[in-house]
């Protein structure tokens, strides 16, 4: 199964969205947005950027 995102009000009222895994796992987990429509924006700026970013190391050995 392919992975999927899902979009949800949090505790607070706010709207976040995760992306899950196809083993419905979750792997990515979203700021708190205003609205449902801006948590929409949010994922099709991932579903757009993700694919041709860089991987950044960051740690040191």
């Amino acid at each position: 199964m392919a992975g999927k995102f899902e979009i949800f009000a949090d505790a607070v009222g706010k709207f976040r969205w995760r992306l899950k895994a196809g083993n419905g796992e979750i792997i990515a987990q979203s700021q708190a947005y205003e609205s449902k429509e801006s948590a929409k924006k949010g994922i099709a700026s991932v579903q757009t950027n993700a694919a041709g970013a860089a991987i950044v190391e960051t740690t040191t050995t």
